[in-house]
């Protein structure tokens, strides 16, 4: 079973990094200390909606179709994922 990588430690709350790389199909594992993007840390639901956002290429009106939510609903989803990507300018 594959899991999500944890991006705080459960402890000091502090980011963690990923140390071990395997590949699926040989023996090859690579060590070091890798950092993971941005869209990585984002919790499932913002994640699900980023890629209906980009599948209905931005537009809202199809997002709200897909979703089944309101366009208030959208851009407030919208902004929060761009607070968690670490831009926290809102116009």
């Amino acid at each position: 079973m594959d899991y999500k990588i944890p991006h705080q430690c459960p402890i000091c709350k502090h980011e963690m990094r990923v140390t071990k790389l395997a590949c699926t199909h040989c023996p090859t594992m690579v060590e070091g200390e890798f950092r993971t993007c941005k869209f990585c840390k984002l919790p499932d639901d913002q994640l699900l909606f980023v890629e209906t956002f980009l599948k209905c290429r931005g537009n809202i009106k199809e997002v709200e179709k897909e979703l089944g939510i309101s366009y208030p609903t959208v851009r407030s989803r919208l902004d929060c994922v761009i607070e968690s990507l670490g831009d926290h300018k809102r116009e």
